[in-house]
């Protein structure tokens, strides 16, 4: 099992930047890949980005790229995103979530990916 909890949600103004953090722990061995979804209301959860374990490749949705940026610390066993011009859009309950053994690219494809999910976060841009 491995257990993921976030943190840095808060509310901010457009154009305001944010990081969040996902702290794994367990079996963190087992990882491939860890990155983040989100969810705003009234809409179903979606990809943000994704990162393979030793950070070899990453992979962002469209309407992110060039804003955020996802990273990871191995010797922390945590991954973070990085949040700059943010928008109201942006709006949503940002979660962690970790796969033990999908390739990153799986979830930009819309197929299922991630086996272990944080709590989440909530993440309010104010316009």
């Amino acid at each position: 099992q491995v257990q993921l909890v976030e943190s840095g949600g808060g509310l901010v103004q457009a154009g305001d930047s944010l990081r969040l953090s996902c702290a794994a722990s367990g079996r963190t061995s087992s990882v491939y890949g860890m990155g983040w979804f989100r969810q705003a209301p009234g809409k179903e959860r979606e990809f943000v980005a994704n990162i393979s374990k030793y950070g070899g490749s990453t992979y962002y949705a469209d309407s992110v790229k060039g804003r955020f940026t996802i990273s990871v610390d191995n010797a922390k066993n945590t991954v973070y995103l990085q949040m700059n011009s943010l928008t109201p859009e942006d709006t949503a309950v940002y979660y962690c979530a970790a796969d033990v053994s999908r390739s990153t690219s799986t979830a930009t494809m819309g197929l299922p990916w991630g086996d272990y999910w944080g709590q989440g976060t909530q993440v309010t841009v104010s316009s």
